[in-house]
């Protein structure tokens, strides 16, 4: 539950970012992190659009350079875009000068002001700069861990299954790391939640 769920501490280091959404609504937020790549964002939109789900990728600016076709079809299918730097860079190894201009790099193509960072890590400079010119940084109330080897795709369902919550942030990856265990579950998790009487809704900019 310490990764599935963030640990306090980590709320108390970025207290203004969005960690959960209304929970008086009965609704989850679906997102996507690292895309998009062809290997895996297309069949994940498929996935989307079978149950009417919105989602909101947050891109890496380098893979939205590269495959311009993919960002313009996330956005064409009705899904929200964040920015989630341009070279996947953790806010930790680098000077706040060259976090923040990697940031701006990834933003000349995404056009967004939802954020956010990878590993969910930033610097307290990078966090209070990246608010302060108007981005919305988002974290997570349930990352699915659909990325980690040491899991099977019936652990990351059961993480869905387990974690979810009225207005859980939930996050998955449209990345070569998970698309395979996406490929055995995606489908399951989200008729699960709608089971449940969840809707799927995106995250809107502000």
């Amino acid at each position: 539950m310490f990764i599935e769920q963030p640990a306090r501490f980590l709320r108390w280091l970025y207290p203004h970012a969005v960690w959960r959404m209304d929970p008086r609504e009965k609704s989850v937020y679906l997102t996507f992190d690292d895309g998009p790549i062809p290997e895996a964002t297309p069949w994940v939109l498929d996935v989307l659009d079978r149950f009417q789900a919105k989602a909101t990728f947050f891109m890496v600016g380098d893979n939205a350079h590269r495959y311009p076709e993919l960002l313009e079809e996330v956005r064409r299918r009705g899904h929200s875009i964040g920015n989630h730097t341009y070279n996947h860079v953790g806010g930790l190894r680098l000077s706040s000068w060259k976090y923040l201009y990697n940031c701006h790099r990834a933003a000349e193509i995404l056009h967004t002001r939802l954020f956010r960072p990878p590993h969910g890590w930033m610097g307290p400079v990078q966090y209070r700069t990246m608010r302060h010119f108007g981005y919305s940084v988002v974290m997570w109330d349930l990352v699915t861990r659909d990325y980690s080897r040491r899991l099977t795709a019936q652990d990351v369902l059961d993480n869905v299954k387990r974690y979810a919550r009225n207005g859980s942030i939930i996050t998955f990856h449209d990345s070569l790391k998970s698309i395979d265990k996406l490929k055995q579950i995606l489908p399951d998790a989200l008729q699960w939640l709608k089971d449940q009487g969840y809707e799927f809704r995106r995250i809107e900019e502000k």
